[in-house]
């Protein structure tokens, strides 16, 4: 599974292929514009600093999205 991340026109910036632990460190590894392999960390003092971006609204918005049933594709025929 990929996770990507779009700019204002839906240009894809980054994907992110994997999250993961490499000792106290956040790893996160992906791909930039498409090609440019990234392995960025975050360490624990930059990863406590994202209780200061993240709201309580904001936890609740992403709470209730990934709760949310996936839309269905377009283009399929309901009665077939």
């Amino acid at each position: 599974m990929t996770v990507k991340l779009f700019d204002a026109t839906m240009g894809e910036l980054m994907s992110i292929s994997s999250l993961e632990r490499e000792g106290e460190e956040l790893v996160i590894r992906g791909k930039i514009y498409g090609s440019m392999p990234i392995k960025a960390k975050l360490p624990p003092t930059e990863l406590r600093k994202l209780r200061g971006l993240v709201t309580l609204h904001l936890a609740w918005f992403i709470l209730m999205t990934l709760l949310r049933p996936r839309p269905r594709p377009a283009g399929r025929d309901a009665g077939a």
